[in-house]
């Protein structure tokens, strides 16, 4: 059983910037090494055929409709005639991470032929998701690092996978899990840490409306789980700002 903290983040220090930083502390591969890593490509089993249990797209719309009448709307009035198709639509967009499973972007590594054995770090992965008790929105910054052993991934497949676990409906405390279980199991490193820093509509929007808190999550394996110094090494490179 992996280890996830949950713990409370004080007001924003600054504003995170919109790219990704890539963090590393020794060494930076030259382009020749780069160019002599031989890809190592993992077959993953193919995800289950899901479409005997899925209703089709108009019994989809039709269940859109059936809630516009229960909020009190009229589905047949000229602005709403097309929301179930629309609404419809964008769920396969927001959701299509049910369609796409981690060796579809994890199944090619490459070997470190370079040396490399310091810590790799992608930092401010902007993500969105979907609560699952209400399905309202997630939105955060995924950080995730891992110490490599004979195998790197390349960085956009860090992005591509916390996107997703985040096109699904998710809890923040399992899709962090997710993600560092994903790279571990897939890449064998000497050790993963992933942290969320998200802010819950669910909360915002209803309920208590406590605008603007955000919700921490964190997960450690291997040696990152292990070695308290590594551990507060990534803690203090993932929460830098500007």
């Amino acid at each position: 059983m992996k280890k996830i903290s949950t713990v409370g983040l004080p007001g924003s220090q600054g504003q995170a910037p919109d790219h990704h930083s890539l963090w590393v502390a020794a060494r930076i591969p030259t382009r020749t090494e780069q160019d002599s890593m031989d890809a190592v490509v993992k077959k993953f089993p193919e995800p289950a055929d899901r479409s005997d249990v899925r209703p089709s797209r108009e019994e989809a719309e039709a269940a859109v409709g059936t809630l516009l009448r229960w909020i009190g709307e009229d589905p047949s009035r000229e602005g709403l005639r097309e929301t179930p198709a629309r609404v419809v639509k964008a769920y396969e967009e927001l959701f299509g991470g049910y369609n796409l499973q981690p060796g579809d972007v994890l199944g090619r590594t490459f070997e470190d032929v370079s040396g490399y054995e310091d810590m790799v770090l992608v930092r401010d992965i902007d993500f969105h998701s979907h609560c699952e008790h209400h399905m309202v929105p997630i939105i955060g910054k995924a950080h995730v690092a891992y110490l490599p052993d004979d195998r790197v991934l390349g960085l956009s497949k860090i992005a591509r996978l916390v996107d997703i676990f985040g096109r699904r409906l998710q809890t923040q405390e399992s899709m962090t899990a997710q993600i560092a279980a994903a790279i571990e199991s897939m890449l064998r490193p000497k050790g993963v840490a992933v942290m969320l820093e998200a802010e819950h509509m669910c909360m915002a929007m209803r309920g208590i409306r406590s605008k603007g808190s955000t919700t921490v999550t964190t997960a450690f394996h291997g040696a990152l789980r292990e070695d308290r110094d590594l551990q507060e090494r990534f803690l203090a490179m993932a929460s830098r700002r500007p």
